[in-house]
């Protein structure tokens, strides 16, 4: 289990290790709701999602807790699979750029939501390095709101490249960035 060290009584210190995402599930949806502006009928869908994305093979979850147990952030993936929902919608895109093949032996990087207080500690970061580290996959695939972001800035950082822009998922307001990267992350000095 990794762990970060606080700035301060205000700030504890978190350590990052695996986590029951299914059991936590309410946890991880109400970080998700802070970091990611979502409503309560938004929640009730995701959660839904959730559980059924880890009953995929290989799904796995990582959260960032701290001493007393709370849950601050988390991450979760699965290796991709041309027939889940969301490569089907991204691939029509990632053939415009001819970069479709990314969506084979890939490993997805599904949510990473960090709590906005726990946010800029480097707490993001060491989720999806971590898990990533122990994909099985080449390479890793995933979506951002596609604006300059704090979150797209650390995807570039660790080595992500835009596949596709202007992606339109159904129901979502804003286009998304599809993002790939190779295996290991870049690490920051």
């Amino acid at each position: 289990m990794a762990a970060l060290s606080g700035g301060g009584p205000a700030t504890p210190s978190v350590a990052i290790g695996p986590v029951d995402l299914a059991d936590r599930v309410d946890d991880a949806l109400a970080v998700q709701a802070l970091a990611f502006g979502l409503s309560d009928d938004e929640i009730d869908v995701r959660r839904f999602i959730v559980l059924r994305h880890l009953l995929h093979p290989g799904a796995r979850a990582l959260g960032a807790m701290t001493e007393s147990g709370r849950l601050v952030g988390f991450v979760y993936g699965m290796p991709n699979d041309r027939t889940h929902w969301w490569s089907t919608v991204v691939e029509p895109y990632l053939r415009n750029t001819g970069s479709d093949a990314w969506l084979d032996d890939s490993f997805v990087i599904t949510e990473l939501h960090v709590h906005p207080d726990f946010q800029g500690r480097g707490i993001g970061r060491t989720l999806i390095t971590t898990i990533t580290d122990g994909a099985g996959q080449p390479r890793s695939i995933l979506s951002a709101i596609d604006i300059e972001s704090p979150a797209r800035g650390l995807y570039r950082r660790l080595g992500y490249q835009d596949l596709a822009r202007q992606v339109m998922f159904p129901s979502a307001p804003s286009p998304y960035a599809v993002m790939g990267a190779t295996l290991p992350l870049l690490r920051e000095n």
